[in-house]
């Protein structure tokens, strides 16, 4: 069942004004008369034009809408001067009520660019079907038929200006939920490192449990790579590290490492290096993104550690893939974890509780219900000063001076963090991030 219908009216010459009211007209009463094509809401597309001629186009189209009762609270006409700003304002309306399944009527030779900007601008969340819009020369009416091709083949430079167009638009958009905020430790050294965490703040994403600067996106959720990029700019622009040099761990919730400069494996939840100028990254939103930094043999890391990878050891995996790669030497190794579910908040069913508790009873909370509470960064720790990480060079929310704590618990504080715990699937993730300054 088709949710919604978009007109895309965009490239239709502006002194053709009776040619696009008649086709409007008799668009939107196919769309009232046929079951096949009906929906309850319906975007109409159209270029905002300058001056006088905007001013005509909006008095002559807006008018024509009147007649149409039963779409009467469920049309809206959106005017935009980019296909982009145009496509991406009614995607907002979409999320806004949740909508996933669209009807696209458009001129067949849009029909592949229409694609283009909706694969950058849309997930797998939705599903797109298209109708042909058809006009005839002597504009008395309009043909809506299925389909007869795909229409052109598109250059690769016409993808790329529409990749651009779609760029420059949200570059343009204001960030929301305040200023970009990032999260530092005291105890990796600053002239050394370049790192910190991220918050929710500062980002372009709207969709509530994505907003602001959700930086992940798949295709279970409404957040497109496109947007998560632009997060990841202005991000990078406040932080002062280059985002083509940019590597996230490809989260398995397991403990391999990945050597920056050897064979990358298909997935890994620890990533290290020691070239400067590459900043390294792990996601979180629950999980903990760690973080490592050797300030002797100038090398570093990060681990995206659940309470899988927890279990697994993903952390003490990075610091001994840091060993074995630069000679580091396991004392000179900080560790720091950032923001993370907490032990006030984290519940595990009681077989995956045990695991915990064999590291240490005081991993587990009400040990004996069938869902404890649960301390994956305790076990961190643990596992870590286990492995010859000194206890004072490990940074988590145990540390004496409660001002310098920056691991806080996501699900406690939905103002500055994603949590997949809190938010459920559709959730946002931040980040930790570190590279050694040139």
């Amino acid at each position: 069942m088709v949710e919604a219908v978009l007109v895309d009216l965009f490239s239709l010459p502006a002194n053709l004004q009776n040619n696009i009211q008649e086709s409007l007209c008799n668009t939107l009463e196919t769309i009232e008369k046929c079951s096949s094509i009906c929906a309850p809401f319906v975007y109409v597309m159209c270029c905002q034009r300058q001056g006088s001629e905007r001013k005509g186009e909006q008095e002559f189209l807006l008018p024509a809408l009147g007649g149409f009762q039963s779409l009467e609270r469920t049309l809206e006409v959106v005017f935009a001067p980019t296909t982009a700003a145009a496509l991406y304002t009614i995607k907002q309306r979409l999320d806004e009520k949740d909508l996933s399944i669209i009807k696209v009527i458009l001129p067949t030779l849009r029909k592949d660019s229409m694609k283009v900007y909706i694969d950058y601008l849309f997930t797998a969340v939705y599903q797109f079907e298209f109708e042909d819009l058809q006009m005839v020369s002597d504009c008395e009416n309009i043909q809506i038929s299925e389909p007869q091709g795909e229409g052109q083949t598109l250059l690769s430079q016409d993808i790329a200006l529409i990749r651009s167009e779609i760029e420059m638009h949200l570059e343009s958009l204001p960030s929301l939920k305040g200023e970009l905020t990032i999260l530092r430790s005291s105890l990796i050294p600053d002239d050394i490192f370049l790192h910190g965490f991220t918050t929710r703040t500062g980002g372009i994403s709207y969709i509530p449990t994505l907003s602001s600067c959700n930086l992940f996106s798949s295709f279970k959720r409404r957040d497109p790579q496109v947007v998560v990029k632009e997060n990841l700019r202005r991000l990078a622009k406040a932080a002062g590290f280059n985002p083509e040099a940019f590597h996230r761990v490809k989260v398995d919730h397991a403990n391999a490492v990945c050597i920056m400069g050897k064979t990358e494996p298909d997935s890994y939840d620890g990533i290290v290096t020691d070239q400067k100028g590459v900043t390294l990254a792990a996601p979180g939103a629950d999980c903990i993104p760690v973080l490592f930094a050797d300030p002797v043999r100038k090398a570093c890391g990060a681990a995206h550690s659940g309470w899988k990878g927890t279990l697994l050891g993903v952390s003490m995996a990075t610091v001994n893939a840091m060993v074995s790669a630069y000679g580091c030497n396991v004392k000179d190794i900080l560790v720091v974890l950032g923001p993370s579910v907490g032990p006030c908040c984290y519940k595990l069913p009681y077989e995956s509780a045990k695991e915990f508790h064999r590291i240490d009873p005081k991993c587990v909370r009400l040990f004996d219900s069938a869902t404890p509470y649960i301390d994956i960064r305790r076990a961190t720790r643990i596992l870590l000063e286990r492995g010859g990480v000194l206890p004072e060079n490990i940074q988590d929310d145990s540390i004496t001076d409660q001002n310098q704590n920056i691991t806080f618990c996501t699900a406690c504080h939905p103002d500055k963090f994603y949590s997949h715990f809190r938010d459920g699937t559709n959730f946002g993730t931040q980040i930790g991030f570190i590279s050694i300054r040139d």
